[in-house]
């Protein structure tokens, strides 16, 4: 796999877009709260500020503001949809917008949209390229070939190392076609010395944080393969009445594991210990609080951008020692990576990282600052996805 550049690049004083010039068209399913969403938006930001032209078609949501704030288009069009009807009509509409727009490279983001996107791309004569946002499991041939157009890109983007092996592996993707680039941490948002107190007491009163409690916590939307319940059963084994542990994090309508989990946290008498929050608005100032980040994944993280996200902060986490953690996380200085869904082996980590000293995490934050400043930033991240536009843009 071929290393991705990454420069830092600047959006103040952008220049005014070439209207003559190719633009680049990111498609994708959604503009809701996500990973993919908010890396779309960053690299519309990027594009603009280096005076490109950013266009970006969706079924629409909450944060198409913010691609028409960063200085990008957005056109709505129900790309999201699976029904082999409304995919032939986006292709022609697709088509006829790339003609129209003077589109000069579609770089799709999900498997939905990149059906459509791939079909008008070759009508049109220009590259079509993704970005291989996970793993994409799979339990069938027909699954497998339904996922494959993410690989058909004459670049494909695998957002760590662990999915750029597994894009290779399981798609016969050349390594020559493949581009790692990791997701990036907006380090002004996540910066330990950015956060007030004045947040972090807001939020510690919130949640009815006991002053001097030493905080445990697992961020993620709770669905089952994030690991909630391993860590629960983790805090069982710890028992440490002192210590309180946070899950965080929207059910997005999944009542039913969420009931799930306050009965298994009822049955071990943990009420008290064992908090789920809900959402969180201020994420910065919540890994401030917290003593030890978990990410407990049970199905290997694509990228793991809890893990990415409170390293930034300076905080130890520890991880399932699978997929992409094993590149954000470095076991034993920066963190620990123990099996998937072992619960004894997560409360002996627990056990281990609650009791280090004040000098230890203080140079466990370092670490940890440092891995992620220099390999994991927006900005870097932002560089190396331009780079790769301009591989396949027509030169000027």
């Amino acid at each position: 796999m071929i290393p991705a550049d990454a420069e830092k690049h600047s959006s103040h004083n952008a220049p005014t877009p070439d209207a003559k010039a190719p633009a680049v068209m990111q498609v994708l399913p959604r503009l809701e709260t996500g990973g993919v969403e908010r890396g779309t938006v960053d690299i519309t930001m990027a594009l603009t500020a280096a005076g490109r032209r950013a266009i970006v078609v969706s079924a629409g949501g909450s944060m198409v503001r913010e691609i028409e704030r960063a200085g990008g288009q957005h056109f709505t069009l129900p790309v999201d949809s699976k029904n082999p009807m409304t995919m032939r009509k986006n292709i022609a509409a697709l088509t006829e917008f790339i003609r129209a727009k003077n589109i000069g490279v579609v770089h799709a983001r999900s498997r939905a949209p990149a059906w459509s996107a791939r079909a008008a791309a070759e009508r049109a004569n220009i590259p079509f390229m993704t970005t291989f946002h996970g793993t994409y499991n799979f339990n069938n041939r027909v699954k497998k070939a339904y996922n494959a157009v993410m690989a058909k890109g004459e670049r494909v983007i695998a957002i760590s190392e662990f999915i750029g092996r597994h894009v290779a592996d399981e798609y016969d993707v050349p390594e020559d076609r493949i581009r790692v680039i990791p997701r990036g941490i907006d380090l002004e948002a996540f910066n330990p010395y950015a956060v007030s107190a004045e947040r972090m007491i807001q939020l510690s009163q919130a949640w009815r944080l006991p002053d001097e409690s030493p905080v445990v916590m697992l961020p993620g939307r709770l669905t089952r393969w994030k690991g909630q319940s391993v860590l629960i059963e983790a805090a069982r084994r710890l028992a440490r009445p002192d210590v309180r542990v946070l899950l965080v994090g929207d059910d997005q309508g999944r009542t039913g594991y969420r009931e799930d989990l306050e009965a298994q946290i009822g049955r071990i008498g943990a009420e008290g210990i064992i908090h789920l929050t809900g959402p969180c608005r201020d994420m910065a100032a919540a890994y401030m609080l917290a003593g030890v980040v978990v990410s407990a994944s049970t199905d290997p993280e694509a990228f793991g951008r809890v893990a990415a996200e409170a390293h930034a902060m300076g905080r130890p986490v520890i991880a399932s020692d699978h997929g992409g953690a094993c590149e954000t996380v470095i076991a034993g200085e920066t963190g620990w990576l123990v099996p998937p869904g072992d619960a004894d082996a997560l409360a002996q980590a627990l056990r281990t990282a609650l009791a280090m000293t004040g000098e230890e995490r203080e140079t466990l934050a370092r670490r940890a600052i440092t891995h992620i400043r220099d390999n994991f930033t927006k900005s870097q991240m932002c560089a190396a996805t331009l780079a790769v536009y301009d591989e396949l843009l027509p030169s000027t």
